[in-house]
């Protein structure tokens, strides 16, 4: 499927993806593309498949059928060497911010560093940490291990984590989940920053129509396995089709 954008470089592209969890059809030949540059979300409601969906595109969970191609290679057919590099090149927000509790905010970012890119100076990776907790107000904290973070820390410490490999794409599962509302928003804030600052492209996973809303160049709805509608927030919100309507009520 091709979709208009005014940017026609797209950096994800996902062909028919089908996915099928006892005997339960969780994904039904969807079709996507993020573009360059741009912040996508995807809605719907819980179960309908968003996570398994971002899961396929880094091969954390493998489709039944269909076609992943990210930063022009195909997910699906990359040797794991390969597909490991590509993971470098995309961050992916995990809803828990999946922080090792052992080590202190500094090490979580050393972690991916040393493992990712061996050959960076100590002195070079010291600066990555620190201009990377900076960006994300988490510089005063990095000597703090992450149970003594609050849970929007711990939101924020996760994407700075992400962020210190300095990828291309980032993909953001439920970011604003079991936070209270003024700390959802400035999660929201941070998305914005993060894509000005890094000139990201991103997917955001969600039901907080809030998020959508501020963070989104374009919306899709995924609702029984399909996409039934995309567009802008303010398209959508006013949508011929009800099941489409209810999601902004």
């Amino acid at each position: 499927m091709i979709e208009n954008h005014k940017n026609n470089e797209p950096v994800i592209e996902v062909d028919r993806l089908y996915k099928t969890f006892e005997e339960k059809n969780v994904l039904e030949g969807v079709s996507l593309n993020l573009y360059r540059g741009e912040t996508l979300s995807i809605l719907g409601r819980s179960g309908q498949g968003k996570s398994v969906l971002i899961k396929c595109m880094v091969g954390l969970i493998i489709p039944d059928a269909g076609s992943i191609h990210v930063l022009e290679q195909d997910v699906l057919n990359l040797k794991d060497t390969d597909l490991n590099a590509l993971r470098s090149r995309v961050g992916y927000l995990f809803q828990e911010g999946a922080l090792y509790d052992s080590m202190t905010l500094e090490e979580n970012l050393l972690f991916p560093l040393e493992r990712n890119k061996p050959g960076l100076s100590a002195e070079k990776k010291r600066t990555l940490i620190e201009s990377t907790l900076r960006s994300v107000d988490l510089l005063d904290d990095i000597d703090k291990m992450p149970s003594e973070l609050s849970g929007g820390m711990r939101k924020r410490a996760g994407l700075a984590r992400t962020l210190v490999l300095e990828p291309e794409i980032i993909l953001y599962d439920e970011p604003t989940t079991g936070l209270d509302p003024y700390t959802a928003r400035d999660i929201n804030e941070l998305i914005l920053r993060v894509q000005k600052i890094y000139n990201v492209s991103s997917i955001v996973v969600t039901h907080d129509m809030k998020c959508a809303k501020r963070v989104s160049d374009r919306i899709v709805i995924l609702h029984n396995g399909n996409f039934i509608a995309r567009g802008r927030f303010e398209e959508l919100e006013s949508h011929e089709d009800e099941i489409v309507r209810n999601y902004f009520l």
